[in-house]
């Protein structure tokens, strides 16, 4: 029997109720309401029933109920996604399983540089966990007030250190995976060398939900810097970006722990909707990046490695001005500013937005052609183009043209895509770099990826999913 177009049956929302208790079975529609609308406002679901258990147990328990009576699950972090991949359909039939009760941090073992931390872990407790026994938990996003260990892996999370530590996915050591049919997959292994087999861990990581729930992982740790250097530079094109970073890799190494490429409208819209906010540099600048450093051997170090290559680059010509944080105070506005950008856009109306990968090397090309894109669709249409460069994920963000009617343009949305994520492709880069599938780009990611890699990724969740029970209508 499958709930999917008839919506939840009450006699079966008590037996999936009594699972984790009625305190932990949300049914009200104002209880509800935040399970079922994601940040951006573009995807809206229906449920009546939002379950949270608060041991694996209970998620087994959960999904061998849901497979015997072919209900849908639809697993949730902290709801911070971005491409509706954490919210449920409108049909009322899918059961929203929230993992914010599985909080713990199990086990940290700063010799082995390793974390045991449940799906339900808030970032942000991670990296103070690690924080505490001189660790660092390297992944950063913006979100990491709210978003959680389990969102982090489903999406494979990039965020701004990548260009040093790697995706979730390079982060992960092992998971607990609770599969469609109840059993437990328990691969919860430190081993940072281990060739017995296909590497299971790594299809659940960024399956959004679609394979099975993920409930735990082992996650690498590294040694917390003895150095770090923030600093804010001014260059009058993206070559000469693209040029300081190549410096930057030469001279610093892994010491290069962040390379920000952020264009002149977004830093405008900063400057007018960031409270307090204050321009890092004087004058404008076509392009400004945040750069920081970090040492493993010292604060001198890594004051040395940053002007070593700031100097290389005012030598070089590339860099027109720049300023080196005086303070962890001002290094953390510099860093304010950079990961707020998403939210200014919202004060200058609709947007369409654009999560991109393309080859290093390519950037300034693509930041070219992809101007003339948005402008053959939308003439005066602003594009906030700012991102990880250190990774060749760009945000390239459009807003709406000053005074335009905000219907009207999100009415181009689906051109305005065509267009950019033409360009995308002519360098064979990725239509979606860290946000994921979900709901958003699944249809796109049909139509265009390669048939042989469609057919295989079908496969898979047949294999996984045979019911279909798993986050569907999501991916693939």
């Amino acid at each position: 029997m499958n709930q999917n177009l008839t919506g939840l049956d009450p006699a079966l929302a008590e037996r999936f109720a009594a699972i984790v208790g009625e305190r932990y079975a949300v049914r009200e529609g104002s209880d509800i309401d935040p399970y079922v609308h994601e940040p951006r406002g573009l995807f809206t679901g229906v449920a009546s029933l939002v379950l949270r258990p608060g041991s694996v147990g209970e998620v087994s328990a959960i999904m061998r109920l849901a497979s015997e009576t072919g209900t849908p699950i639809v697993p949730q972090g902290g709801n911070t996604g971005l491409v509706g991949g954490q919210v449920p359909d409108r049909s009322g039939g899918q059961v929203v399983l929230s993992l914010s009760r599985l909080n713990r941090i199990r086990e940290i073992d700063p010799v082995s540089n390793s974390v045991i931390a449940e799906a339900g872990v808030v970032l942000d407790v991670l990296h103070k966990a690690a924080d505490e026994v001189d660790r660092l938990y390297p992944l950063s996003l913006a979100s990491q007030g709210s978003c959680q260990v389990g969102g982090n892996l489903s999406s494979n999370a990039g965020g701004t250190g990548v260009v040093a530590y790697g995706n979730a996915r390079e982060l992960c050591l092992g998971v607990e995976v609770v599969l469609p049919t109840g059993e437990v997959f328990d691969d919860l292994r430190k081993l940072k060398k281990d060739n017995t087999g296909y590497d299971l861990k790594d299809l659940f990581v960024g399956a959004e939900g679609t394979l099975g729930v993920i409930t735990a992982a082992v996650l690498k740790l590294y040694p917390k810097p003895k150095g770090r250097e923030v600093a804010w530079v001014g260059l009058e094109t993206a070559e000469a970006a693209l040029s300081l970073f190549n410096t930057a890799q030469d001279l610093g190494g892994g010491a290069l722990t962040a390379f920000e490429l952020i264009g002149a409208q977004p830093m405008q819209f900063a400057m007018r909707h960031i409270p307090d906010a204050r321009p890092p540099l004087h004058g404008e600048w076509a392009w400004q990046v945040l750069m920081e450093i970090s040492s493993g051997r010292s604060a001198a170090d890594a004051r040395t490695l940053m002007e070593q290559i700031l100097s290389a680059g005012f030598e070089a010509d590339k860099v027109g001005d720049a300023v080196i944080a005086a303070s962890i105070t001002q290094a953390n506005e510099f860093w304010r500013l950079r990961e707020m950008l998403p939210e200014t856009q919202k004060a200058e109306g609709s947007s369409i937005k654009h999560d991109i990968s393309v080859p290093v090397a390519s950037i300034p090309v693509f930041i070219e052609q992809a101007g003339r894109a948005v402008a053959s669709v939308s003439p005066d249409a602003r594009v906030v183009c700012f991102g990880h460069m250190g990774d060749g994920n760009l945000h390239y963000n459009v807003s709406q043209p000053v005074g335009a009617d905000a219907g009207q343009f999100l009415g181009l949305y689906r051109k305005m895509n065509d267009a950019v994520h033409a360009v995308v492709r002519s360098f064979n880069g990725s239509i979606s770099a860290e946000h994921g599938i979900g709901q958003l780009k699944r249809d796109e990611l049909i139509a265009t990826a390669p048939v042989v890699a469609t057919d295989l990724m079908r496969r898979i969740k047949a294999a996984f999913d045979p019911a279909g029970i798993m986050n569907p209508g999501k991916v693939i």
